[in-house]
């Protein structure tokens, strides 16, 4: 038997025991339920570009410890930004990276810092912080608000918002409301918005991954889990890609910010009842 989570069989084929063992204490009705709010999740990225990370953080949120629901994203997220970001190659991606280095930097520095302050931090106060990021983000895109961003003001607005950004993703996982107000407020171009929305969220995840493989958030049930929803998140995603330019992007935007709305209520009423 090899080291870590794999042994052999007689065949040499690989398995994931330990991981599956460890799975498996998550039960199978938590486990299916899980499985489909990574397709959903990745179909809804592979449509708008964002909200993979809210998804699978409400949803998981609602049925599992919050150290786990953070756990199971990170992986991915992490896959399915880096598909986003070279989508239309690396030229593009480069490019898109060059325009917005800054505010990249603010997101990984802040990102790494408060990554590992976050099992120190009460299930129901993390609960909370997701709860109002995402009903904040999203009341303020269903009431139609729309910042704009001076030219001479983007310098401060991408230290502003990177550190809010980061410190969000390190605490919960999920950076992408202020990156898409950000963005938005930017008047960025709908495809120049998406691969860019990839390139800060794939360097984001990067570091989120190798933070929580040191704060051991990202080890036992959280890895096999995140290990797990990768499979799923990027078949939705596929599914999003293949029918981005057939729906009317607006009309499902606004479907899902709704949904999202009643996944933040719900997370903020696991933070204050319990």
């Amino acid at each position: 038997m090899s080291r870590g989570y794999f042994s052999f069989t007689s065949s040499s084929q690989a398995v994931p025991v330990l991981m599956l063992s460890e799975l498996s204490t998550l039960g199978p009705l938590v486990l299916t339920s899980a499985l489909m709010l990574g397709l959903v999740a990745g179909l809804v990225k592979g449509m708008t570009g964002f909200a993979l990370p809210m998804i699978l953080v409400s949803g998981l949120g609602s049925i599992l410890s919050p150290e786990l629901a953070l756990a199971g994203l990170i992986l991915p997220a992490l896959i399915s930004n880096l598909w986003q970001a070279f989508r239309q190659g690396g030229r593009a991606a480069l490019a898109s990276a060059k325009e917005h280095w800054r505010y990249m930097a603010m997101v990984l520095l802040f990102i790494a810092m408060s990554s590992q302050i976050v099992l120190s931090i009460p299930a129901n106060l993390l609960f909370l912080i997701l709860g109002l990021t995402i009903t904040a983000f999203t009341s303020l895109q269903l009431a139609g608000w729309q910042p704009q961003i001076a030219p001479e003001n983007k310098g401060r607005a991408e230290l502003g918002v990177g550190t809010l950004a980061g410190v969000l993703g390190g605490l919960t996982g999920t950076w992408g409301p202020p990156t898409v107000l950000y963005l938005t407020a930017l008047g960025t171009p709908k495809i120049e918005h998406v691969r860019a929305q990839g390139v800060i969220y794939a360097s984001g995840a990067v570091v989120l991954t190798l933070a929580h493989l040191q704060s051991s958030v990202l080890s036992g049930a959280g890895l096999g889990l995140s290990v797990g929803l990768i499979l799923p998140c990027l078949l939705g995603m596929g599914v999003g890609f293949a029918i981005q330019d057939r729906l009317d992007q607006q009309r499902f935007r606004m479907v899902v910010l709704v949904v999202l709305a009643l996944a933040g209520l719900n997370l903020i009423r696991r933070g204050v009842f319990g």
